[in-house]
Order: C-alpha cells, then sequence, then structure tokens
C-alpha cells in the first residue's frame, strides 16, 4: 500500500526542485525523505526522478505519476477543506514574491493581516522588479503585473490594472504638459528597466478611436528599481509611466498628475502566480483568497 506521506513527498519534491527542501516542508530529515521516496519507487517498480547533488528531473514515469498524485492530493485536500468548514488552521512557510512599490504598499501589509490572524505562520517576502522563476526559487506564489506566459503556473486575476503616464507639478509648470503621444519626444522621461538602453517604446491606444501608436521616448534617468522611477517623478525629473496602483496614492496627493489620460498605456492585470491547481497548500489558498478581497476595496 502506497503511503500517502510518500506521495507527498514526491510532488513537494518535484514542486520544490529539492528532496531536502521537500523533507523539511513535510518535517523529514533528508535521510528519511531520501528513503521514503526509495520505498516510493520500490513500490511502484518505477524509477520516478533522476538525482543528482545538484537537481532533481522527472523521468517519462515519473511525470505521468507526478499529474495523477496531484490530482489526488489535489482531491483529498479539497475534501478536507469542505468538511473542516474553516476549522483547519494553515501552518508553515508561506514565501511569496512581489515587485518592490506593489509589495510594500499592498502585499506587505496584507501579509502583516494574513500573519495576524494565523499565528501559526512564518512569512518570507521577496521584493524584486525582476522576474523570478517560481519554482527553481520555491516561492508559493507570485505577485506580478502582465500576461501568464509559463505554462507550468496557474494565474488569479487580483485586480484590473492600467499603465498611467504622470509627473510632479514643478516639472509640468517648468515643461508644459503633453497634448498627444508624440509630445512625449521633446520630454524628459524616466526609464524603468534592466537592458541599460537610454530610451524605450511606450505604446498607446486613444480610449475613442482605438488607434495605437508606439513612441520611442528617451531621457537621462534610468533605473530597475520602481520605487527609485517614483522617488524620481516627484522629485520634478521627468515624466514617468507607472501602474495606477503604484502612484495612485501620489495622484491623490497631487504629488503626481497624470497626462494623457485619454490614451490608456498597455493596460496589464495584477495576478497572483502558483505553481499548479491541484494540491495548492491550504496558506497559499487563503492568502490569495484574502489579496483578492484586499484588491476589490
Amino acid at each position: 500500500m502506497i503511503e500517502l506521506a510518500d506521495m507527498k513527498l514526491f510532488v513537494q519534491a518535484v514542486l520544490s526542485g529539492s528532496l531536502s527542501a521537500a523533507g523539511r516542508e513535510l518535517g523529514f530529515s533528508p535521510a528519511v525523505g531520501s528513503k521514503r521516496l526509495s520505498r516510493l519507487e520500490a513500490q511502484l517498480g518505477i524509477r520516478l526522478l533522476q538525482r543528482s547533488s545538484r537537481q532533481l528531473s522527472l523521468t517519462e514515469e515519473g511525470a505521468l505519476y507526478f499529474e495523477r498524485c496531484q490530482s489526488i492530493l489535489g482531491d483529498i485536500a479539497n475534501a478536507e477543506a469542505e468538511l473542516g468548514q474553516g476549522l483547519a488552521e494553515p501552518r508553515g512557510l508561506l514565501r511569496v514574491s512581489s515587485p518592490v512599490a506593489l509589495g510594500r504598499h499592498y502585499i506587505g501589509p496584507a501579509l502583516e493581516k494574513f500573519a495576524r490572524r494565523h499565528p501559526g505562520l512564518q512569512v518570507q517576502l521577496s521584493l524584486n522588479d525582476h522576474v523570478v522563476d517560481l519554482i527553481a526559487s520555491g516561492f508559493d506564489c507570485a505577485i506580478r503585473i502582465g500576461a501568464n506566459t509559463d505554462s507550468r503556473l496557474v494565474a488569479r486575476k487580483l485586480a484590473d490594472n492600467r499603465r498611467v503616464v504622470c509627473a510632479s507639478p514643478a516639472y509640468l509648470g517648468g515643461n508644459g504638459a503633453p497634448q498627444t503621444p508624440a509630445d512625449l519626444l521633446q520630454h524628459s522621461c524616466i526609464l524603468m528597466q534592466g537592458t541599460g538602453a537610454m530610451h524605450a517604446d511606450w505604446h498607446f491606444t486613444a480610449a475613442d478611436s482605438g488607434e495605437e501608436q508606439s513612441i520611442r521616448v528617451r531621457g537621462n534617468w534610468l533605473t530597475d528599481n520602481g520605487e527609485q522611477a517614483h522617488d524620481w517623478a516627484i522629485a520634478g525629473l521627468g515624466l514617468v509611466r507607472r501602474s495606477i496602483w503604484d502612484v495612485r496614492s501620489a495622484l491623490a496627493q497631487g504629488q503626481l498628475i497624470e497626462v494623457l489620460p485619454e490614451w490608456s498605456s498597455n493596460s496589464a492585470p495584477i495576478q497572483a502566480i502558483y505553481p499548479t491547481r491541484r494540491y495548492l497548500p491550504l496558506r497559499t489558498r487563503l492568502f490569495i483568497d484574502l489579496l483578492v478581497q484586499e484588491f476589490s476595496v
């Protein structure tokens, strides 16, 4: 008879990319975890994983078994959640990745609220404006702006979003406000990217006609950090293009003013990304549910 704990260990090892990490997650020592996996393979009569000192890789048979295990464990988790009627308490380490500004202003406070509700949790929040490999890094979920392009991952939309172009009153007072996207060619734009190029292509769509324009903007200020770009814009150094969620407080306080409001710029939803729809840890599922509530306010 296959033990459920061995099946969980196998699935967690695949998701985390490490048998040791999977063992720690489930409370097994590395030695015990290795023995359990070997026992599972012996019972099945097949090799599930190719193991080396640095990485794990699924065999063809292991990939098929992995899909079935996810389905089985997902059904069990769903049944327990339904029967528990909220009595189950999430525990363990919740690891979340988020862009810097979004993390500081929204995800961090949401994690604080979540951890206060569930004191058995540990929380780790990584703030980085670069896209991380969710599976290789072992995160439970990532918060991202834009479409999910990784077929291994599942996305759940948290909020609609649009990018806005804005600048400080001081900058607009000295340089005027652009009236069309083409006017941006006469302005200094704060660029946010990691390529090192002092130019970027900003795409716009007219709200009334649907006309599309692409403008190659330039500027003297470049960073790979959204918070820094935000601070430079408030300091009057140029026009910046940011998510409305990142700048709505500054807009409300008059620190920044939106320009070109009749032109939309690359709308992209805010989404929670996680490795699999099945066998989703209770802590991850409940936290994503909380984020949906928080962004709906």
